[in-house]
């Protein structure tokens, strides 16, 4: 296990410095990749009809909006993008009672991986220690789960932004764009990070990366919640945040069993997620915060979601799209 022992002069350090270290990825099947000299801006969309996964839609099908402006899409993809995959697991001491169940969801949630995917394991207590690097070894991911040992307090911001640092790295060394998701399991308050929940939200903005939290409620918001009253402490109201500006889901349960039936919803999200990407008509890397709204045409009634924008500062870079060209 190597563990990153956070301080205030080691956060990009070890950010820029854990990938150079990470085994190198079992070999992939080969992909058509469709590689454009646009900047664009890449969006994981899903679409729901208010219960269920929408499937089946096409670029026709979608309008997006660039702070009201009507942007044209460059890429289109439903399937073929594959999908790289943070589980965060809270290791704090509160974790202890949780830890054998928490073991084997993140196990299944990790397995329900394609072939093509890829995932990484990051826990957090008092340090955030990376178990396991982007891979698409399974074996190797179920092993760093269970090496996950409750210990100290928890430095959840930390770990978000580590997280986001690795995948940051990955997108500009590969090019190649895939489905980001980050899955962060936490049971309480940020008690020991450095990094203020500020700075977690602006590099999130800035990444693009979907990112899913499960905050477990403990004894008093269980008795609030049976009394009637339900109460959301700073934390959750945090990552309820966090999770709405990245297009993704925030979750509250009230028991750790319930775990293996949220990693169960999101994975069959990130399966049946549309990728979007369109070089924006307003190029200017003016550091403003740019507004991305997504309508579906021909079903006004469905429901879409993405990340609420993101900040111009980073957009202009080329990427490459793992999808053929939309048709002009």
């Amino acid at each position: 296990m190597k563990r990153l022992a956070i301080g205030s002069s080691l956060i990009l350090a070890i950010a820029t410095g854990a990938a150079a270290q990470a085994p190198a990825p079992a070999e992939q099947p080969p992909v058509s990749v469709f590689r454009g000299g646009a900047s664009l801006v890449a969006l994981n969309v899903t679409v729901t009809d208010g219960k269920r996964l929408v499937p089946g839609l096409t670029p026709d099908d979608f309008a997006v909006y660039e702070d009201g402006v009507l942007q044209r899409v460059q890429f289109f993809e439903a399937k073929q993008v594959p999908i790289d995959l943070i589980v965060l697991i809270d290791t704090s001491s509160s974790m202890s009672d949780k830890m054998s169940v928490v073991h084997e969801a993140a196990v299944g949630f990790l397995k329900s991986l394609r072939d093509t995917d890829r995932g990484a394991v990051v826990t957090f207590g008092d340090n955030v220690n990376i178990l396991e690097h982007l891979t698409s070894d399974r074996a190797a991911l179920e092993q760093a789960v269970r090496r996950a040992t409750p210990r100290g307090s928890t430095a959840l911001n930390n770990a978000l932004y580590v997280a986001m640092k690795e995948f940051g790295r990955a997108a500009q060394q590969e090019g190649e764009v895939r489905r980001q998701a980050i899955a962060v399991l936490s049971d309480g308050e940020d008690t020991s990070s450095i990094i203020p929940f500020e700075d977690v939200l602006a590099m999130a903005r800035k990444s693009g990366i979907n990112i899913y939290t499960i905050c477990l409620q403990n004894q008093y918001s269980r008795a609030r919640v049976e009394s009637g009253r339900r109460y959301f402490s700073e934390s959750d109201y945090a990552m309820k945040t966090l999770a709405q500006e990245t297009g993704a889901q925030s979750f509250f349960p009230l028991s750790v069993l319930e775990l293996k039936t949220i990693y169960a919803g999101i994975s069959d999200e990130l399966s049946n997620q549309y990728s979007i990407g369109y070089s924006p008509s307003n190029a200017r890397p003016d550091g403003r915060f740019r507004r991305i709204v997504i309508k579906v045409n021909s079903h006004p009634e469905f429901r879409p979601r993405t990340r609420l924008g993101y900040m111009a500062d980073t957009l202009l870079r080329a990427v490459q799209a793992v999808t053929p060209a939309v048709p002009r």
